[in-house]
């Protein structure tokens, strides 16, 4: 037992930051994202005997923390206000000269699940990698995105006027 728990303990410390991506999407004060880091980490340790290494942890781990944050973020009804906090190098907006700003706030025009699926892909994670966390096809995380894109695109046009 306390093998495992060493284990675990040192697996989420190397991925600490994954969960503090989650928790930064689906929450907008400090206190909802404690309590939030906290229940993901109390899921993944339950989940921990069941994971069967088939894929790699960081995808378990997103899988889990996503769903984790899904059922509350439900559950509450939390007023989701804040934007997630993507890196400048990872945006493409950023290289196409639109200002974060206005990509934060035509994120936050998206559905929660649509919202999921783009910090993903910013996050340069592969279809693969987001279709197997998701639950979806690597092509239809394709698909998705491309419909994300056009989402994005029309509401910083409307911002912009």
């Amino acid at each position: 037992m306390k093998a495992r728990k060493k284990e675990f303990l040192e697996k989420i410390a190397a991925h600490q930051q994954l969960i503090n991506k989650i928790c930064h999407i689906y929450r907008n004060n400090t206190e909802d994202k404690e309590d939030l880091f906290q229940e993901i980490v109390y899921q993944l340790w339950r989940s921990y005997p069941s994971w069967r290494q088939e894929s790699k942890f960081s995808t378990w781990m997103y899988r889990i923390g996503l769903n984790t944050a899904l059922a509350s973020f439900r559950q509450k009804k939390i007023d989701y206000t804040t934007m997630p906090d993507i890196p400048e190098g990872q945006s493409e907006a950023a290289e196409e000269g639109i200002p974060l700003d206005n990509l934060y706030d035509a994120i936050d025009l998206l559905p929660v699940a649509e919202k999921t699926i783009v910090t993903l892909y910013l996050e340069e994670m592969s279809y693969a990698e987001i279709g197997n966390i998701i639950g979806i096809s690597e092509n239809y995380v394709g698909v998705k995105i491309n419909r994300i894109k056009a989402k994005l695109k029309k509401n910083i046009k409307t911002k912009e006027l």
